[in-house]
């Protein structure tokens, strides 16, 4: 699948990537540059009509990092179908709570390598 998306989509991922939480900041810290073991990492990235926080495309590998407002059962019901979504289009998608970020961001990094080099 080629990454198609709208204007508008690109205009959202702009707009986050200006607004980041502190967790998104921390991560992309770690990430950016090709710090992390040298695989390439974009944020807020627009696939189809979705925008996930962290991608490399290469492998189809994206990061998504979940706030206390995925908790809520809306929320929840939108992170399945996005999910399911990029699933059905090749992408693996990791999960994190902002509190593994914040509080065993080595274990997430961790995770993020192991899962990368099985792809």
């Amino acid at each position: 699948m080629n990454r198609i998306y709208t204007k508008k989509s690109q205009e959202n991922a702009k707009k986050l990537r200006s607004n980041q939480t502190h967790c998104e900041e921390l991560l992309w810290f770690n990430l950016r540059a090709k710090r992390l073991n040298g695989i390439k990492f974009r944020r807020q990235v627009s696939i189809g009509k979705y925008i996930v926080d962290f991608a490399n495309l290469g492998k189809k590998l994206i990061i998504e990092l979940d706030g206390s407002q995925h908790s809520n059962k809306e929320q929840l019901l939108y992170d399945k179908t996005r999910t399911e979504y990029l699933k059905k289009n090749k992408y693996t998608v990791l999960r994190f709570y902002d509190n593994d970020v914040l509080n065993n961001i080595e274990s997430v990094l961790t995770v993020i390598i192991d899962t990368y080099n099985r792809l």
